[in-house]
């Protein structure tokens, strides 16, 4: 079947996109109720204090990257590949961007879909498990927005696909390309890093730490090497409560004393920016070297690779005529006591 509009919309974080952009995007993420659940007028006081006393240091982090992040233009080159991929669904199918913190927002795509007027809508998330402070909270943006500017089109909305093969495979086939090439420095230790989040957050009914370690579970088997030594950790702490651990610092520094080399995989990524490419490229790199660790790899996110496009494109055929919102497997995969699952 043959649309005749179909509007697409991926989404991710966002970032910003110049020194001055910093303060107002951490501002615009620290005042998000999803990600810090404190009511009015305290969570406005914790996301001007926190994004005041930490933009000077997030600015010289994107300074590395020429100034601004780099997941808008990553995320565009997602989706100028998955509109190519898309052509033959509908007589004229459009891929928009949206991002949760920085421009392009929700008011300004739900703007330009009311100019499109699509017949249909697919929504799609560029984080591969789904977490209420990620995939959650731009879905509320979106919906919320929907309403206040009367865009009335249903939107068939994707909630998940930690397992689908379209990102587990690519994942896999890096990892067995590295292993062969750290193997000349000893045996690998895998570091499967992934984004923390704060150990209430799980408390309460997040599935992304279970999904997690599903989509950590099967690249370990697509991959297939014997005697895999790997490991599951978390990075990106930001709040002084518990988060979820082992930090990927601390598995560092144990590779570092067990004199082997390591690979780090970053499974909840499917675009590179500050997280990979400064926090993973250059600090945990460093730290590696200081530890002793004798050789340091990181694995590139999926990114544009031809096979995870698909497997998005996939997806907009998949989810026709299904109750969403809906993992890649069509039915709820998380266990009952995830309350936070959108199956709920």
């Amino acid at each position: 079947m043959t649309d005749t509009r179909l509007a697409i919309v991926v989404f991710n974080l966002g970032g910003p996109d110049s020194p001055k952009a910093v303060r107002p995007f951490l501002f615009n993420l620290f005042n998000d109720p999803y990600i810090i659940p404190l009511p009015q007028p305290l969570r406005w006081l914790f996301a001007t204090t926190i994004s005041t006393l930490r933009a000077k240091k997030s600015q010289g982090y994107y300074e590395r990257l020429g100034g601004k992040s780099v997941l808008l233009p990553e995320t565009e080159a997602q989706a100028a590949a998955l509109s190519t991929v898309a052509k033959p669904f509908a007589e004229d199918a459009r891929v928009f961007v949206l991002m949760r913190y920085w421009h392009p927002m929700a008011r300004e795509v739900v703007a330009d879909l009311k100019a499109y007027n699509p017949t249909r809508v697919v929504v799609l998330p560029l984080y591969p498990q789904f977490s209420i402070t990620t995939t959650g909270t731009t879905l509320a943006a979106l919906k919320q927005e929907a309403k206040r500017q009367a865009f009335n089109t249903p939107m068939e909305v994707l909630c998940c696909y930690p397992t689908d093969d379209g990102f587990i495979g690519p994942a896999a086939e890096k990892l067995r390309s590295a292993y062969e090439t750290s193997k000349a420095h000893g045996k690998p230790r895998v570091l499967f890093s992934a984004h923390g989040l704060p150990e209430k957050t799980i408390a309460g009914g997040d599935p992304y730490e279970w999904q997690v370690a599903q989509s950590t579970k099967a690249v370990v088997e697509r991959a297939d090497i014997a005697g895999l030594d790997w490991k599951i950790c978390y990075q990106s702490r930001v709040t002084p409560v518990p988060w979820l651990g082992p930090p990927v610092e601390s598995e560092i520094r144990r590779a570092g004393a067990d004199g082997v080399p390591i690979i780090i995989v970053p499974i909840s990524f499917v675009s590179e920016h500050v997280e990979t490419l400064v926090e993973l490229d250059e600090t945990m790199r460093d730290l590696a070297k200081e530890a002793g660790v004798p050789h340091f790899s990181r694995l590139s996110a999926v990114r544009t690779d031809p096979a995870f496009i698909k497997a998005l494109a996939g997806f907009t055929e998949f989810l026709r005529a299904k109750r969403t919102p809906c993992s890649s497997t069509g039915t709820r995969i998380c266990p009952a006591q995830f309350g936070h699952c959108p199956h709920t």
